[in-house]
Order: C-alpha cells, then sequence, then structure tokens
C-alpha cells in the first residue's frame, strides 16, 4: 500500500474509548484473553473496510501490514507487563491508537468510511473471537437501547399505514394517547399542524418523537369527523402482559420483560383470582426474547414462595451471584403450565427453567432457545455502550442454559401423534422425556456441541402452535398427567 498524505485520525474520545472498553473486557469477560490478542483481533477489523489491511502477531512484536509493505509495528512488552485489568486495558488503547492512526492516513476507504465505523468494525471481529452476544453499540444505538430498557420518552402509540391510510396501529394502556381518548384505528391527519399522508410513516415517526415534558397536537379521523388533541410525552414502558380468560383457565401471556412485568403480573392474577380461583395458571412465554435479568427473578418469585430461582457463573467474582424466591404464590398452588418455543430466549428462559425445576410447573412445547449468556452494559466517553458477556446462567440443578436451552416435560413440535403419546404416558405415571431431562440436568459446562444437538433433537426447537394450548390444557384437567409432568426427570 502507497504511502499517503491523509489526515490525521480526528481527536476526541477514542484513546478513552478503548482504554475503558478493553479493561472492562480484560477484567470482566467469561473468558480470558491476552493484551495481544485484542489488539490483533481488533486490528484485523480493518479489513472489513479495507481489505487491503491485515495484521500479524509474531514473537518480537504486532505488524500491521499494507498492501506491499509494513505499515506500523508495535513491541509486545507493553502488552505482557503485569499490571491491572485496566492497566492492561490502556495499553491496548494506546497501541491500538497509534495502529488506528497509521491506518486512517493510509486509507482512502477508511477515512471515507469514518472513525466509528472504523471503532465499531474493530469490536465486531474482535466479540467474533470471544462470544456471540458481547457487542460495541455507536451513540445512536446506544440511545435506542436505553430507551427499550426503561420504556420510551412518547405518546404511547404506534402508527402503520392500513388500506391507503395512516393509522394509529397500537395504543399503550394507560399511555398519553390512551389518556387522552386516542384509539386504535384513528386516522392520523397531522402532527402539529402538518398535513400527513400515507406515503410518510417515517416523518410521522419522526415527527410524533420529541423529549419527555414536551407537548404535540395530533388530528386524526375518526368516524369522519375531525378531532384534535394535544399530549405531553412522558415515559412510556412497553406493555408486555396480557391475559384472558377460558375454559376456567386463566391464560397469561407475557412477551417480553420491561421494568412494569412483574407488576402486571401481579395484578393481573390478582384480579383473576378475585374473579374466581381458576382451575389453573396457563403462562405463555412462546416468543419471548428475554428483557430485563431482574424482572425474571420477580416473574418467578410471582410463582414461588421460596426456594433457589438460577445462579450466575463468571470468572469476575462479582459474576457469582445466586438468587432466590421469597414473595408469595400468587397462583395459590394452583397447576401452572408454562408455554415455550424455540424463540423463548434468555429472561422467558430462566423463568421456565426455574418454575421446572422447583415442581412448580410443567413446560409444554419445543426446546428453547438456549441464550444463557449475561452481559454487562457500560457507557464509553463517546456515548456508546459496549455489551460484554461476563457470566453464564446456570439453573438450580447446574446445568447452563446457553447452547442448551430449556427442554419440555411434553414435547409439542414433533406432531400431534407424538404429543398425544406424550400425555398419555404421562397419565400411565411415566415421562416421555425423562430420559433426556435426567441428561439435560447432568450436564455442566462447556457442553461438548454433539451433546447439545443430541438433547435437542429430542423435541427441536419451532415456533408455537395451536398444540400448545390443547397440551396445557389437557394437563390442568388431568392431575395425575400434570402431577407426573412437573416431578421431573
Amino acid at each position: 500500500m502507497a504511502a499517503q498524505d491523509g489526515a490525521a485520525l480526528p481527536g476526541g474520545a477514542i484513546g478513552s474509548v478503548l482504554a475503558r472498553s478493553h479493561g472492562l473486557i480484560l477484567e470482566r469477560h467469561l473468558e480470558a484473553a491476552s493484551p495481544a490478542n485484542l489488539v490483533l483481533w481488533s486490528l484485523r477489523g480493518l479489513a472489513v473496510l479495507d481489505t487491503r489491511f491485515n495484521a500479524e502477531l509474531r514473537e518480537d512484536g504486532i505488524l500491521l501490514l499494507g498492501e506491499d509493505r509494513v505499515l506500523a509495528t508495535a513491541s509486545l512488552a507493553p502488552l505482557i507487563r503485569p499490571g491491572t485489568a485496566f492497566e492492561q486495558g490502556n495499553a491496548v488503547a494506546v497501541t491500538l491508537e497509534a495502529f488506528y492512526n497509521a491506518a486512517w492516513r493510509a486509507s482512502p476507504q477508511l477515512r471515507e468510511a469514518g472513525a466509528e465505523r472504523m471503532l465499531a468494525s474493530g469490536f465486531e471481529e474482535l466479540f467474533n473471537h470471544l462470544d456471540p452476544y458481547s457487542r460495541y453499540m455507536t451513540p445512536e444505538d446506544a440511545r435506542r437501547a436505553r430507551e427499550r430498557r426503561v420504556g420510551q420518552s412518547g405518546l404511547g402509540l404506534r402508527v402503520a399505514v392500513q388500506r391507503g391510510a395512516l393509522v394509529i396501529d397500537a395504543v399503550t394502556r394507560d399511555g398519553p394517547a390512551a389518556l387522552a381518548g386516542i384509539r386504535t384505528g384513528d386516522r392520523l391527519l397531522a402532527v402539529d399542524g402538518r398535513p400527513l399522508g400515507p406515503r410518510e410513516p417515517g416523518l410521522a415517526a419522526r415527527l410524533l418523537e420529541g423529549p419527555e415534558g414536551s407537548e404535540v397536537r395530533l388530528t386524526v379521523m375518526r368516524a369522519g369527523r375531525r378531532r384534535s388533541f394535544t399530549l405531553v410525552r412522558e415515559l412510556v414502558v412497553p406493555e408486555t402482559v396480557s391475559v384472558e380468560r377460558g375454559n376456567d383457565i386463566l391464560f397469561v401471556r407475557l412477551s417480553g420483560f420491561s421494568a412494569m412485568t412483574d407488576r402486571r403480573l401481579t395484578q393481573v392474577l390478582r384480579d383473576g383470582f378475585a374473579e374466581g380461583v381458576p382451575r389453573g395458571v396457563v403462562l405463555d412465554l412462546r416468543g419471548n426474547r428475554g428483557g430485563l435479568l431482574s424482572q425474571a427473578v420477580a416473574v418467578a418469585d410471582a410463582f414461588l414462595a421460596e426456594g433457589e430461582v438460577m445462579r450466575t457463573e463468571g470468572r469476575h467474582p462479582e459474576a457469582n451471584r445466586r438468587y432466590f424466591a421469597g414473595g408469595q404464590d400468587l397462583a395459590e398452588g394452583r397447576p401452572v403450565v408454562v408455554l415455550v418455543d424455540g424463540r423463548t430466549a434468555s429472561s422467558a428462559e430462566i423463568v421456565a427453567a426455574a418454575l421446572a425445576e422447583t415442581g412448580r410447573a410443567a413446560v409444554v412445547g419445543s426446546a428453547t432457545m438456549g441464550k444463557g449468556l449475561i452481559q454487562i452494559v457500560a457507557p464509553l466517553p463517546n456515548g456508546a455502550d459496549i455489551l460484554v458477556t461476563w457470566s453464564r446462567i446456570v439453573a438450580v440443578s447446574g446445568w447452563p442454559i446457553q447452547g442448551l436451552g430449556v427442554l419440555p416435560a411434553l414435547c409439542t413440535s414433533l406432531g400431534p401423534e407424538v404429543m398425544a403419546q406424550g400425555l398419555a404416558a404421562l397419565r400411565q405415571g411415566e415421562a416421555p422425556m425423562g430420559r433426556v431431562l435426567a441428561r439435560q440436568r447432568a450436564a455442566r459446562a462447556p457442553v461438548l456441541a454433539s451433546e447439545i444437538a443430541a438433547l435437542r433433537n429430542a423435541c427441536p426447537p419451532a415456533e408455537g402452535r395451536d398444540d400448545d394450548q390443547v397440551a396445557a390444557r389437557a394437563l390442568i384437567e388431568t392431575p395425575a398427567a400434570y402431577a407426573r409432568a412437573v416431578r421431573g426427570p
């Protein structure tokens, strides 16, 4: 690569971003990595933006290679010097920043991509060597993620194009839009006097967004009549709990785990039991991709009066924790069936595993996703966030959720005939998934890929189906089958 007179890397927070992030990785990541490898992996991210780059680790140092020459070198001495994780992280930062400056000057493609993209590419390649869930989030992505974790500063509504018009597609319960009287199906005509058409959903979304506490005026059409509403934007936590009652069974669906999930679950359970004690409760976690870890423990706690819920294990001392229930069984001892599918993940898997292992619920469905790693989220000086996997989720009996997922006591993903055979076996006191569940509970990290595949193939992950509810109802209506399903292996 011929030398070029490109400008130097723009100043700013890049050095402090690298020092903070790599210090955190060295201190807390689930798997130990050397400072030299962090530099090498990050440098290989440059090749994604300019294929003429390459990096090599040699006995005497690290080399950044161009098309036809060595662009920069660095000694290994600072990277192998003993010190705290953050002292070593600072050494990684100093080394990387020098390399990035050399690459920036030499590559028009890199300068065109920008410093933020260069940073992100380096982290992507680094985390490709560590685990599938650690990641670097750009300042914009980090802002959006923070809003999703704690709610949104907004109006509590969603707009969609329907039948050639911009329509209010969803309204969050108790949000500003709902309290003002806006309804789903209202046609959105204007925001703050700005007319909107069906080809402008993006513009509508931008006009509806704004800082918490600010006002916005919406003009809608309902039943042929124009109506105006003035709303104040506020923190709107997405609704994650819904409930219905049928055949004297309470069906509770959790779509995620937000900051209010446990309170809403408590409310619907108390209201449901106040109307008359049901025969049982079906907790539907199908398609639930997870959310706040603390909420997973709180949701499990709603069905458990005592006992261990889960454990976490990691390299850092603070990653090793045990979580216990200490509340009240809001289902009052009635049968509980948890529905899961191949999309059930993370916090939802924690709940399913906890209720199954404590004998409080029967799990029905298919193998779940198997996301059992926990990330710590740390803000960076440039407004970005870094998510570093620092612990694994371990069920009460000691097996890791990562890779394995949660396996049901009654499998529905192999078709109606196999499900019917499973129900018949449970009625006769036999456990159709007993041997598989026993093998799963004996597993310990790291689990061989062949063992993971064998266990999951016993009830392959699949999308939820109507047979899931049929099976749940059958278990609740057949005490002997339910008792065998919750007994475990």
